[in-house]
């Protein structure tokens, strides 16, 4: 494996690839890596003829600074499972050398990025956006992984390598979950042992409404007794349970077979916020 600090180095490299006709598979992380990321690195791997993973904790997408502040840092302990996973390149940047100067440039993703997370993280699709782009103009790589966990991300990313033609396919790999259903997420790392107890209850509550729905339950008596629940448990701060078509977030008032849907979530545990989403039809 090896390591690159700035951008100008994988250049030599990216060329020696396409002149090779070799493919290139990108998994663009944030670091404290756990299986989910793991899973990602070995799609691209079964794809791909060299798999490159980033590690950079983008400030512009953190509408909290307690948050960015916050977020684990495992530097060392990332770079022992790359290599575990026998990852060809990891580009580790600093700040300066993914942002030369403050982006000035914003995207407008239209209703991506005013309804649910969007909603309740301003800016937060417009940080992705720049440092997505940022990257996939670095890599320049022919797939790209992403989890199923981040699904609203997920469509943000499709808008953008639709609209400004990057030529890249995206890959998306389903959700990575423990054993007692929660999903894989660096910031189970900062949960307490108590909240880490709650924290399951955020899937079983998307497994039941999903059978309620499936069964014939009506969607406003299945989100209604969602919220109920959750209320019941201190320890847990509700945001939003919402049925929504997966591609355009519009959110549903009752539940068709007949369409496409997802039901998505967050929650927060104490100060640490999580989400998760569950297709329903696919």
């Amino acid at each position: 494996m090896i390591q690159i600090w700035r951008r100008d180095d994988w250049q030599e490299k990216w060329l020696n690839a396409i002149q090779s006709n070799k493919t290139i598979g990108f998994v663009p992380t944030m670091g404290a890596l756990h299986e989910g990321h793991l899973e990602l690195i070995r799609a691209s791997k079964l794809t791909c003829d060299i798999t490159v993973v980033s590690i950079f904790v983008n400030p512009t997408q953190f509408n909290n600074s307690e948050d960015f502040t916050n977020y684990p840092k495992t530097l060392n302990e990332d770079l022992e499972k790359l290599r575990q996973e026998k990852v060809d390149y990891v580009y580790t940047p600093s700040n300066d050398d993914i942002y030369t100067e403050l982006p000035i440039l914003s995207f407008s993703f239209g209703r991506l990025e005013s309804t649910l997370e969007g909603a309740f993280r301003p800016g937060h699709f417009n940080g992705v956006g720049i440092v997505v782009s940022k990257l996939f103009n670095i890599i320049r790589p022919n797939r790209s992984f992403f989890g199923q966990k981040d699904l609203q991300q997920v469509a943000i990313i499709r808008r953008l390598v639709t609209d400004l033609s990057f030529g890249i396919e995206l890959v998306v790999v389903p959700t990575k979950r423990e054993p007692d259903g929660l999903a894989m997420s660096s910031r189970n790392l900062r949960l307490s042992p108590i909240e880490r107890e709650s924290a399951p209850q955020i899937f079983k509550s998307l497994t039941k409404a999903k059978n309620e729905l499936l069964a014939g339950t009506s969607w406003f008596k299945v989100q209604q007794e969602i919220v109920a629940s959750f209320k019941e448990n201190s320890l847990m701060n509700l945001e939003y349970f919402e049925l929504i078509h997966p591609d355009t977030f519009m959110p549903y008032q009752e539940f068709d077979s007949n369409q496409k849907s997802s039901i998505c979530t967050a929650a927060y545990l104490g100060n640490i916020r999580l989400i998760d989403n569950l297709s329903i039809i696919s």
